[in-house]
């Protein structure tokens, strides 16, 4: 007798509930980002470097890594939290404390306080990792892999949108002196605007998922429905090991009543996983320490080795890059990938941080003997773009 294979039919994913998650996943690389074109002129801002230009890079370092730092240091907690809170009201406190934290980091004209509300705002981008389980709640196996794949796609859009704010609305008394140079408050804090307007955007995605996201955690979503239901309502209507309406996802463990065992960190920790994370967590401390070097050497003057190129140069700059980005992963990736395989072209990918990182010395070098940025300078950049959208490719396999 022989067994037929019985495809099971690709449930529609829940257009709105995915909506409200990728807007706040979005909105991490937005307050991520916005402050690179201006970080430098933040810093010096402060008094802190007591005129030496020299010293800028540091400090500007110290408020870019503070970030990541309260990030990954509460993505666990964050998670934690939701499993005994519920999802919405952790995915809600995210957006809602970046808002306020942006505000603030626009308000700030010491240095202590700039670290301060960065790290706030990696404190409350720690949950993101939340939004993803969330996805994975409410995704099943015939379209999982479909949420998924908008990840990336919107890391890149906010990777645009990000350092563009940054770019165009910092500093607007300077850039637009007949709208802005008469107001007193964009001359005291020349950096709120683009704060402000990435504090707005998280700000909406906040107020509309207060509006529209729902819970997910299987734990609350029964709490409530017995909160709401009398004795009789709340017997089972499926058998066990039937689908659940909600998003097609399936359950036979719940329906059964089996309790659900919570695994220590240390149980996860195989050590196929150990070496996945390893080298991600290599990768990303390579493509960190890159990255923070563009602003820094793209905005200092020439004298001291960079290109002295404006906030608006240097959005505008990684706004491209970002978009670039974005157009690899949906029109070149998925072909290369099927072609080479992952292994291989993660080493590839991985290894071009040899040509990334020289180039940044030639970059600075031609355009000191050119005494400012040519032509040459643009060839070099562009470049280096494209040798940075290969290396993003890592991020993927």
């Amino acid at each position: 007798m022989s067994s037929t294979s019985v495809t099971q039919p690709r449930i529609p994913l829940p257009k709105l509930q995915l909506f409200l998650l990728l807007l706040i996943q979005v909105t991490e690389p937005i307050t991520a980002e916005v402050i690179y074109p201006f970080i430098m002129g933040a810093v010096r801002n402060t008094g802190i470097t007591h005129g030496d230009e020299k010293k800028t890079g540091y400090y500007a370092g110290v408020i870019e890594s503070i970030f990541f730092l309260s990030e990954c240091c509460t993505v666990y907690y964050w998670g934690r939290l939701s499993d005994n809170h519920g999802r919405r009201k952790i995915l809600l406190l995210g957006p809602l404390g970046l808002t306020i934290a942006m505000l603030g980091f626009g308000l700030s004209k010491g240095f202590v306080a700039l670290v301060l509300f960065r790290a706030l705002q990696g404190i409350f981008n720690g949950n993101v990792g939340v939004s993803k389980t969330v996805m994975a709640e409410i995704t099943d196996a015939t379209n999982m892999a479909d949420a998924f794949t908008m990840i990336p796609i919107m890391w890149s859009f906010g990777s645009t949108v990000g350092p563009a704010l940054g770019g165009i609305l910092a500093d607007p008394a300077t850039q637009w002196p007949q709208s802005f140079g008469s107001l007193a408050f964009f001359r005291h804090y020349p950096y709120f605007l683009a704060c402000a307007a990435a504090g707005f955007l998280a700000f909406v995605a906040f107020a509309l998922a207060y509006a529209g996201l729902k819970e997910s955690s299987p734990q609350f979503k029964d709490k409530n429905l017995k909160d709401l239901t009398t004795p009789e309502e709340g017997e089972p209507l499926l058998l066990d090991g039937e689908a659940h309406p909600d998003y097609g996802s399936s359950s036979a463990g719940k329906a059964n009543g089996d309790p659900v065992q919570s695994l220590s960190a240390l149980e996860l920790l195989t050590p196929d996983l150990r070496m996945v994370l390893l080298n991600y967590g290599l990768l990303s401390f390579t493509d960190m320490s890159y990255f923070v070097l563009i602003p820094l050497i793209y905005s200092s003057s020439i004298s001291i080795g960079g290109l002295g190129l404006s906030p608006y140069q240097v959005g505008m700059i990684l706004g491209i890059f970002a978009l670039l980005n974005g157009f690899w992963n949906l029109l070149v990736l998925t072909r290369i990938l099927k072609r080479f395989g992952p292994r291989k072209m993660y080493t590839l990918s991985y290894s071009s941080f040899l040509v990334t990182f020289p180039l940044l010395w030639v970059l600075r070098d031609v355009a000191h003997l050119a005494g400012g940025v040519n032509t040459l300078v643009w060839g070099l950049i562009i470049c280096q773009l494209l040798a940075v959208t290969f290396v993003n490719t890592a991020f993927t396999e």
